[in-house]
């Protein structure tokens, strides 16, 4: 059974940074493209950042860029997303993401992170 577990989420001030994780259990992470979701109240879910898997190249929402790094451990079968220079309007839930190669969908339940004075 594939599950995708998050966490690292918290109340930080702005300008202050988190560490989120993404392990995984039942598949190898290595092998997928991973992505990282946040959702804020009253809005859509978006893709933050993404990081492939035959090259390891790695995408970032403009909203993020320069502050944000995704990066993955295959030993340990998680991937990180490295969150600095928070704003307020980063404060969402943050969620993981899978395709595997015979289309099915996996979502973690999402770590929330809170940015605030």
């Amino acid at each position: 059974q594939v599950q995708l577990v998050e966490s690292g989420g918290g109340l930080v001030q702005p300008g202050g940074s988190l560490r989120l994780s993404c392990a995984a259990s039942g598949i190898p992470l290595e092998y997928y493209a991973i992505g990282w979701f946040r959702q804020a109240p009253g809005k859509e879910r978006e893709r933050v950042s993404c990081i492939n898997a035959d090259d390891g190249s790695t995408n970032y929402a403009d909203s993020v860029k320069g502050r944000f790094t995704i990066s993955r451990d295959n030993a340990k079968n998680t991937v990180y997303l490295q969150m600095n220079s928070l704003k307020p309007e980063d404060t969402a839930v943050y969620y993981c993401y899978l395709s595997d190669y015979g289309g099915r969908n996996y979502w973690g339940q999402g770590t929330q992170g809170t940015v605030s004075s």
